[in-house]
């Protein structure tokens, strides 16, 4: 029947010490007897008021326990997981529900509002479960709390399957956000295949058992990310299935402060941040006050889905040499194309991976591109891979390719491949910019607009312009304390990437450039830049 995470869960929870932490949520610890006893609860009780297995259940909050106890609880009852983005406008949030086909709902109270405004038009959902900080609910929905103390806590009598779906939202950049639907088996699959090449590992529900009763629980983490995303929510999944401790942040913004003073308080032998939108402002606290937090606890920092600069890569190490960075090159339809693996002992230049065993390079010609040939290619990733896109067989058929009798997962990542068989990253096909017939893309000229000391983040659009079709325009955020010289900084970007790469107009931005999660947020950027070149007086270079 395959791996079910309903199953793995019913598996390991019994042999786990009942006292161990399982959520860790400021200065709220939940232990695995009450998170066992709430999830069970939970998927029972959803299933009385009418759920079926494959039933979709989208969760609406802020990281905080419930989501974890509204995932175990979805897993359990063979419901399939929504995310839906706290950030989007209710009508934003309608078209997750109604795009999904959510027919339960749990959601955290700060939201009553939005979902107060669209109710109305998802006669689709039938169940409304509400996170109540008060204890009071909407008139239209159940307590959270009551529901997880309705019944006996005792694991659900149902027979799960390997083909029990989780779904993963993404956004993107263009277009209607799209439901990812991943089989419980494939991903649990990706996660034991690269445990394989280091050692045995439990291939059984029982051997799982036995190996977590002698084991005990797995280390604690700390995941930085909202768990409504893709990094977060994979992360804390492998945490929770492996019994151990998920801890998370209550700030509604991301605040290195805060997740210091955790680390010292917890004691997380990882962390998960994303990329340098994360790390760069943990690595300004600890230069600002060196020696202030004990952070020797952390063994690995984990991070997807936004480059990694070498420069903040270097700064982190001062602080916690011990740490290994492990960069991950995924996405939510391509999880696992490459990694790399930073120590004290070795550096990694930014944006360079080595490939796994899944992932193939091929050219415009579906031609494999050979290392060191200087060729431009598409990453591809061999199985197991999603099933495609829920109710949308074009964009499917665009991702999910054949070749050579072998399914795909190809979102439009570009890259060289060099002479040693590793990747180097160059960015998003649909992102890229057509400029004088030269194809640029973004994340490079990003890259190196932030090496400059007066750019704290950059993101580059591509905007139309009669001589060079699109023009090169960078929105960036200034450095504490900086000005922007527009022409030092374009100077600066030329001394490591050609001359046609260099923005012709550098603006700074009058918005946030990154979402919650910390990836780039281009749609913004590109509202800024039209908006600013409209009142700009001099022409670009």
């Amino acid at each position: 029947m395959g791996w079910n995470f309903g199953d793995i869960l019913d598996a390991v929870e019994p042999v786990l010490p009942a006292d161990a932490p399982a959520l860790v949520h400021g200065d709220r610890v939940i232990c695995w007897r009450e998170a066992t006893r709430a999830s069970n609860n939970l998927a029972q009780a959803i299933l009385k008021r009418g759920a079926a297995p494959g039933d979709k259940l989208a969760i609406y909050m802020r990281n905080r326990p419930e989501y974890m106890i509204a995932l175990a609880a979805a897993f359990k009852a063979r419901l399939t997981h929504v995310n839906v983005n706290y950030r989007y406008t209710p009508d934003e949030v309608w078209y997750i529900f109604d795009n999904s086909d959510a027919q339960t709902v749990v959601y955290a109270s700060e939201f009553r509002d939005a979902v107060a405004q669209i109710r109305h038009k998802l006669p689709g959902v039938t169940t409304w479960i509400e996170v109540s900080e008060d204890g009071r609910t909407a008139e239209f929905a159940e307590p959270f709390e009551a529901l997880t103390a309705e019944g006996d806590g005792a694991p659900l009598s149902i027979k799960r399957a390997g083909d029990d779906l989780l779904f993963i939202y993404t956004g993107g950049t263009t277009g209607m956000p799209k439901g990812v639907m991943w089989p419980h088996h494939d991903l649990r699959e990706i996660t034991l295949q690269a445990a394989r090449k280091l050692g045995p590992v439990p291939e059984t529900l029982e051997a799982l058992r036995e190996h977590t009763r002698k084991a005990g629980p797995a280390p604690a983490a700390l995941i930085a990310p909202p768990l409504m995303h893709g990094t977060g929510l994979l992360t804390a999944m492998g945490v929770h299935l492996a019994g151990g401790c998920i801890v998370t942040l209550t700030g509604e913004a991301f605040d290195p402060v805060e997740m210091l003073d955790a680390i010292e308080r917890r004691r997380p032998q990882s962390l998960t941040i994303v990329g340098d939108s994360f790390a760069r402002p943990i690595l300004e606290a600890l230069d600002a006050q060196p020696g202030r937090w004990d952070v020797s606890s952390v063994a690995a920092i984990v991070s997807s889905g936004v480059m990694w600069s070498l420069e903040v890569k270097r700064g982190l190490l001062r602080h916690m040499p011990q740490a290994v960075l492990n960069d991950a090159f995924s996405s939510s339809e391509a999880l696992g194309m490459g990694t790399s693996v930073m120590t004290r002992a070795g550096e990694v230049q930014t944006a360079k991976f080595a490939l796994t065993d899944r992932c193939r390079v091929f050219d415009e010609d579906d031609r494999a591109v050979l290392p060191g040939s200087g060729v431009q290619g598409v990453v591809a990733l061999g199985p197991p891979n999603p099933i495609g896109y829920y109710k949308d067989v074009e964009k499917t058929a665009r991702t999910f390719r054949v070749i050579d009798g072998v399914r795909y997962s190809m979102p439009g990542d570009w890259c060289l491949v060099e002479a040693d068989g590793s990747l180097t990253l160059l960015g998003r096909g649909n992102a890229c910019i057509n400029t004088a017939g030269e194809k640029v893309f973004p994340e490079e000229v990003e890259e190196a607009l932030k090496t400059h000391p007066s750019v704290a983040d950059a993101l580059v659009v591509g905007l139309p312009d009669p001589k060079w079709g699109q023009a090169v325009t960078a929105v960036i955020e200034l450095a504490a304390g900086q000005t922007l010289d527009e022409a030092v900084v374009r100077a600066h970007v030329r001394t490591t990437l050609a001359a046609y790469k260099a923005p012709k107009r550098i603006f700074v931005a009058d918005r946030p450039l990154r979402v919650s999660n910390g990836k780039a947020d281009y749609p913004a950027a590109k509202a800024c830049a039209e908006t600013a070149a409209l009142s700009a007086t001099t022409p670009p270079h």
